[in-house]
Parts: C-alpha cells; sequence; structure tokens
C-alpha cells in the first residue's frame, strides 16, 4: 500500500478527536457569521428603503453588489485554496470581510455602501467555500454527512437570530450599529483562526506526507476500538470515479437553484410581507418567527443524509418547496402566512444543509474540491446578482405571486437534475 492510500485510510477511520471538535467548531462560528450577513443584508435593505436613505432600486442594488462581491470571492477561494493551501484562503478572508463591514458603518451614502459591501462579499464568498470544503475533508467517512450536515445547523441559527437582533439594535442605533457588531465579531474570529491546522487531504494530495501524517496522528484515537472500519464497499465508487464535468454539473445546478430560491425569498420576506397588509413595524419580527424554521430545517437535513441518502432527501424537499411557495402566494392571513411560511424556509434550509453543507463538496476530488464548489459557489452567486433586480421590478410593475412561480419553477428544475444525473455520494470514500 503506497504512502497516499495508507495515509487517506488513516483518515478516513479517525473519530471525533480535541482536534476534530477544535476544527467544527471554527468552522460553524465562521457559518454562523456568514448567515448573519446573509439576513442582515435583509434586514437593512428594507430600513434604507422606509427611512429614504435608498431607493426600492438602490436597495436592490445594493443586495445585487453583495451577490457579485460573493461570485468574485467564491471563484478566488476556489483557486487559492486548491493551489495555495486552505489555510492560507481561510486566513485572509474574515479579515476582508470584517474589516469593510465596519467601514460599510460609516458610508456617508448609498453608493458608498454599495462598493463597501461589494468587497466586503469578496471576503464572505471566501468563506462558505472554504468553511464546508474544510469540514468535508476533516470528517471521518462514515459520519462526513452528519458533521457537515451539523455546520449547517449551527451556522442556521443565525436566521433567526440576526432578525432578531436587527428588529431591536435598528429601531434604537440604525442600521449602521448591526454592522459594526458583525464586523467586530469576525475580526474576533479572524484572530482566534491564526492557529487552524492544514487539510491532511489537502497536502497528501500535495505529496506532504510527513506534515498529513502529524496532523492525522494528533486526530487518531489511541484505542483501535474507537476508530471507524471501513467497509470494502466505502471504496467501490469513489468520488474519483465521478466525472469533473458531472461533478459541476450537478453542482452548480443545485447550487444555484437553492441560492436563487432561498435569496429571492429571505432577502425580500420583510417587504414581501408588507405587500401581503402586514406593518412594516412588525415584518422583521414576523420574518424572524418564520426563518426560526431555519435551523429545524437544517437539523433535519443533518440527520437524513447519512440515513436516507442525499439523492431522495434533495430531490424530495426541491419538489415540497415548490409546492409550498405556490401555496404561500395565495395566503393573506397572518396566520396562515406564518404557517406556511416556516415550513417552506424549514425545507429550504434542509436543502441548504444537504446541498450546500454536504453533497456539493463530495461531487469533488481533493485536487479540484476548492475550484469546483468556487466554480459551482460562484455561478450562483452571479445568477442571484440580477434577482434582486428583477425581484423589485416585479414588486413594482407586476404581483408578488411572480415571484413564487419563480422560486417553484426553479425548484422543479433542480429536482429533475438531481433525479436524472445526481450520484449518491452517501459514505463514499473521498481523495
Amino acid at each position: 500500500m503506497d504512502q497516499t492510500t495508507q495515509l487517506a485510510q488513516r483518515m478516513d477511520a479517525t473519530r471525533e478527536s480535541p482536534l476534530f471538535y477544535k476544527v467544527f467548531a471554527m468552522i460553524a462560528a465562521g457559518m454562523i457569521l456568514d448567515g448573519a450577513d446573509v439576513y442582515l443584508a435583509s434586514a437593512v435593505n428594507t430600513d434604507f428603503v422606509r427611512d429614504h436613505f435608498a431607493t426600492l432600486d438602490q436597495g436592490s442594488i445594493f443586495l445585487s453588489a453583495g451577490f457579485l462581491g460573493l461570485f468574485f470571492g467564491s471563484l478566488l477561494a476556489g483557486f487559492i485554496g486548491d493551489h495555495y493551501g486552505r489555510r492560507t484562503s481561510y486566513q485572509i478572508n474574515l479579515l476582508i470581510f470584517g474589516g469593510f463591514t465596519i467601514l460599510a458603518a460609516f458610508a456617508p451614502n448609498i453608493w458608498a455602501l454599495i462598493v463597501l459591501r461589494f468587497i466586503a462579499a469578496i471576503g464572505l464568498g471566501a468563506e462558505i467555500v472554504t468553511g464546508f470544503s474544510l469540514i468535508n475533508e476533516f470528517a471521518p467517512i462514515k459520519a462526513r454527512g452528519r458533521w457537515s450536515a451539523f455546520v449547517s445547523v449551527i451556522a442556521n441559527t443565525a436566521a433567526p437570530l440576526t432578525l432578531l437582533m436587527s428588529s431591536w439594535v435598528i429601531p434604537h442605533y440604525s442600521w449602521r450599529g448591526t454592522f459594526i457588531i458583525v464586523g467586530v465579531l469576525a475580526l474576533i474570529l479572524w484572530f482566534i483562526r491564526h492557529n487552524f491546522p492544514e487539510s491532511p487531504r489537502w497536502l497528501i494530495d500535495q505529496g506532504r506526507f510527513e506534515e498529513a501524517d502529524r496532523i492525522i496522528a494528533e486526530m487518531e484515537s489511541r484505542d483501535a476500538s474507537e476508530t471507524y472500519q471501513p467497509e470494502p464497499e466505502d471504496y467501490d465508487h469513489p468520488v474519483s470515479k465521478i466525472s469533473i464535468a458531472r461533478g459541476l454539473l450537478v453542482a452548480t445546478v443545485t447550487v444555484s437553484a437553492i441560492n436563487l430560491v432561498m435569496y429571492t425569498f429571505t432577502s425580500w420576506m420583510p417587504t414581501l410581507l408588507v405587500k401581503q397588509g402586514i406593518e412594516v413595524a412588525h415584518s422583521l419580527t414576523f420574518s424572524a418567527v418564520m426563518m426560526a424554521g431555519a435551523p429545524l430545517g437544517a437539523l433535519i437535513g443533518a440527520i437524513t443524509v447519512d440515513r436516507i441518502g442525499r439523492k431522495v432527501v434533495i430531490s424530495t424537499a426541491f419538489i415540497l418547496a415548490a409546492i409550498l411557495g405556490l401555496i404561500y402566494a395565495q395566503q393573506r392571513q397572518v396566520a396562515p402566512l406564518l404557517i406556511i411560511g416556516f415550513l417552506l424556509v424549514t425545507t429550504l434550509y434542509v436543502l441548504m444543509a444537504a446541498i450546500v453543507g454536504v453533497y456539493m463538496s463530495e461531487l469533488f476530488p481533493t485536487y479540484f474540491r476548492f475550484r469546483g464548489t468556487g466554480i459551482a459557489n460562484a455561478v450562483a452567486k452571479i445568477l442571484t446578482v440580477f434577482t434582486p433586480t428583477m425581484a423589485a421590478w416585479v414588486l413594482i410593475h407586476l404581483n408578488a405571486n411572480y415571484i413564487f412561480y419563480f422560486i417553484a419553477a426553479i425548484a422543479i428544475i433542480a429536482a429533475t437534475v438531481v433525479i436524472w444525473f445526481g450520484p449518491e455520494t452517501k459514505q463514499r470514500a473521498i481523495d
């Protein structure tokens, strides 16, 4: 057995160690900030328009600037992570995001804010690519899906918490206070992550066997009975057997679909509630109630991906999201809006946990993993650049129901691609 195979199989056999928990905690903390920023943008965008800091069209440009920054950040993280190491990519992104988010709090006008938002989002775009790929590479083969999805569970607690925080901070300290809070937290985490270890799988791929051996040894249990025993069939259909083209097709379609569906709904949720007759003062609170479905959905995804399998969970959730979106569009009363909205958010975050947290990274071998996930994320972000403008135009000139028809169509297309082209990667070896 050559050294590459031996080290890879030792990595697959590791169980949860103090080093793994340290890695998990730092990744999850970064993902919380990522989630917080998404809903921070939604909350402050509503406040911009209400206080005439920006028009509805300018607010859509603000959201689009964030998505455009995420596009460049995803691409840069992919190439830096594969060529220079995961740790290098991970060190710079939070510094960019935290620093420019704080500067954004002092923006004198909407156009300065848009520029600063774009730069901050470049750093944030690297966070999601790096974080989910890293937990995928550090987790043992038998529990990879569970731990990757649990990152989503923790990350998505940011959704209701950020909206609740915004509902209190914005009335007292304006939208600028929320930017300062998130930016400072990002810089604190950047400092804590200075000792983050390099991915052993990347080191193996680079032929740096001694460094990989040291990290794997730290992750290994001294008790042989506490190690996983991978079965021969776990290596029958490894990720390396999935073609790059097929992996890119499935990853790009599924990640683009969940980004388009989720960000279209969640970014405009407060505004959509106003259009459906809910007072502005209550829209953020109602949004926070519905967004409580985010951690629940991520938890369901974490529980089911390793038990049921990736394909069944993802395709079923996409179909359910399409149905719930069409039902939500017909509601005008508060109780049905909250219930259906909560169920829709829960379903969307099952998809976020299963696709972004687990499936996407499993579709590529180590040497192409960051580029593959980076490209898929970049395409998704560039598509979402245009959705705020589209949504604003629909809300001004047409009916909000068309937004939900769009959500349903995208979800059905993605479900079809997963059913026909998506490989099952449950507990398969990665290399």
